[in-house]
């Protein structure tokens, strides 16, 4: 499995790791099974939130890395409504709780909500100097709110802006990407699947996507995800539930595209032009 230096921490993460979001249709077993084995094939960045399952999610990644904890990349999530400077640690002391751990490698606000910035920042700092987070970021974050939190957190600085990046969702490259990369900060790609809209097999960009799979021995998705890696900071976290799934998004840790190959799926999946607001899920 490639690593990556996570940007300013001094950890090296397999650039790619295990989502757990959209786990309501998995059973706990079935998602713990899938979550230990993809540790035993160095997918260890697993990221979570207090939202996913109401907390649920939590408590099914503690059981999967019980015993185990040293080789996790550990990240979770506070929603924006608990963000406030104590509620954001009551909600941290809450999910280091379900995931039966002492603290996280990295904490995240889930997304920009109507509490000041400040007051988050604050608590990271806190939850920081008491050793229960090792560092902290953002998700869903546009580069207007990337620059205020810039100027708020001066003494400290956020290490990921965890977004939604896909094939047929590329707007993080035209702002957000190249200014996470001049500012040191590691991009993470949530749904880089999209969200049930693969491409077909059968479209224009899913029969490039079989073609150039079948000449490294691959197949399309791990195509897919090592497309969104050409850029150095990005990593990605992929869910999956089944072993064949799971198997199948480790392998494409090590796969190596050309440039002929990664100019064509560029032309493939078009850019598309700056959206209003930075697409979310």
């Amino acid at each position: 499995m490639d690593l990556r230096k996570f940007n300013c921490t001094d950890r090296f993460v397999p650039v790619i790791g295990q989502g757990t979001w959209y786990t309501e249709a998995d059973d706990r077993d079935s998602a713990i099974a899938a979550l230990r084995l993809g540790l035993d094939l160095s997918m260890t960045h697993i990221d979570t939130a207090e939202m996913y399952l109401s907390g649920q999610a939590e408590e099914w990644v503690g059981e999967a890395i019980d015993g185990r904890r040293d080789e996790v990349f550990l990240v979770s999530k506070v929603l924006p409504q608990n963000a406030s400077r104590h509620g954001t640690i009551a909600a941290c002391e809450g999910s280091l709780a379900r995931l039966n751990t002492d603290h996280l490698d990295s904490y995240l606000l889930h997304w920009r909500g109507s509490i000041p910035l400040e007051e988050t920042v604050a608590a990271f700092d806190q939850l920081r100097r008491d050793g229960k987070i090792l560092s902290w970021g953002v998700s869903n974050f546009d580069v207007k709110d990337l620059q205020e939190l810039k100027a708020i957190s001066s003494e400290s600085h956020e290490v990921c802006d965890q977004v939604l990046y896909h094939l047929r969702e590329r707007a993080i490259e035209h702002a957000v990407l190249p200014w996470c990369e001049q500012h040191n900060i590691a991009v993470v790609a949530y749904s880089p699947f999209g969200h049930g809209d693969f491409p077909d097999s059968h479209s224009r960009g899913g029969r490039l996507l079989r073609q150039i799979a079948e000449a490294h021995r691959a197949t399309p998705r791990q195509v897919a995800l090592r497309f969104l890696l050409r850029k150095p900071s990005v990593f990605v976290i992929p869910r999956a539930t089944s072993p064949e799934h799971v198997e199948e998004n480790a392998d494409a840790g090590d796969l190596q595209l050309t440039e002929t190959e990664i100019a064509r799926i560029d032309k493939a999946f078009p850019l598309g032009p700056p959206p209003a607001e930075l697409p979310m899920l």
